[in-house]
């Protein structure tokens, strides 16, 4: 059996638990296809399973593989799968609550994946699949965003956030960002009507809002409150460091009045990522990434992304150069 690198860690922890090695090559089951992969990016969650904040989901058997979005070609076809061909472009991500995409091939069902649009490489393409899809359920499928409404999108800058923004602009809303201060000019140019400083404009400076997408996690209550009556809010994020707080916020605002917070985790199917290549294909939604590191430099990937001050995403190129 051939062997393919992958990134991997035996134990949890900081970033440097992470490292280039190798295990057995996948095949494609009746069911499924082979994808060799060949860019994936780092999205938050990664962060809290690697240094051990989910283990309930991630277990305790190592060593253990890590990335979720896929930008590949298709390698190999199952013998029942219909509709993909060896050599077709495709992105998408891992099934729910699994990683492994940070390595040379994948074997998942036709479900995880579509088209990836055309118009950009895959190398781009990686940086979209998770954040976009989780942009559109927020902002489209959970908060039902209207054309003329005020939106707040806290964690502007950041990979959904950075979706969120273009997405909202392309609904028609007014787009207001919180984000860092070296990043307020990308958010503007993402369409942001309004972008401030969430160092220095706190909630009570803001407000009332139609839509508030929150990607940070934390001070839920007060962002709740800018709401105007009506109005909803999603968060996709929790404080992994007090999340009985933090889901109590998202809980109490269930039962207490029509501002209310809604908490998801996604699930993408095929459905959706054809949908988010439709909005790239449109020029509505565009890639933003931060910076492409060898599958070499997953640990500096992961150090960059949890020092904070991100423009976009952090994308692994899986495929050797050359």
């Amino acid at each position: 059996m051939s062997e393919m690198r992958a990134a991997r860690y035996d134990r949890y922890g900081p970033p440097e638990v992470l490292y280039e090695g190798t295990l057995p090559k996948p095949v494609a089951g009746p069911g499924e296809v082979l994808v060799r992969v060949h860019a994936t990016s780092v999205n938050g969650g990664e962060l809290s399973g690697r240094a051990g904040k989910l283990k309930l989901v991630t277990g305790r058997k190592f060593p253990k593989g890590i990335g979720v979005d896929i930008a590949g070609e298709i390698a190999e076809v199952g013998s029942s799968v219909r509709h993909l061909a060896v050599g077709d472009r495709v992105w998408g991500t891992m099934p729910h609550l699994t990683f492994g995409a940070a390595a040379e091939y994948v074997a998942v069902r036709p479900r995880q994946l579509s088209y990836a649009p055309e118009g950009i490489d895959l190398i781009q393409a990686a940086a979209l699949p998770g954040v976009g899809t989780t942009a559109i359920t927020a902002l489209r499928d959970k908060i039902g965003l209207r054309s003329g409404e005020r939106l707040l999108v806290r964690g502007a800058a950041g990979g959904v956030g950075s979706v969120a923004v273009q997405l909202g602009h392309a609904l028609g809303a007014h787009v207001t960002a919180l984000a860092g201060a070296k990043t307020l000019d990308l958010v503007r140019e993402l369409g942001a009507d309004e972008a401030h400083d969430y160092r220095t404009t706190g909630p009570a400076a803001l407000g009332p809002f139609d839509a508030v997408l929150d990607t940070v996690g934390t001070g839920l209550s007060a962002y709740r409150r800018l709401l105007s009556p009506g109005g909803r809010m999603v968060s996709i994020a929790f404080d992994a460091d007090r999340p009985l707080s933090s889901l109590g916020a998202v809980l109490v605002s269930g039962v207490h009045g029509s501002r209310r917070i809604r908490f998801f985790t996604g699930n993408p199917l095929h459905r959706l990522f054809a949908d988010l290549a439709g909005y790239v294909e449109r020029g509505a939604v565009r890639p933003v990434i931060d910076t492409v590191h060898p599958l070499s430099g997953i640990a500096a990937a992961h150090r960059a992304l949890e020092s904070g001050g991100v423009r976009g995403k952090h994308v692994i190129r899986v495929l050797k150069e050359g």
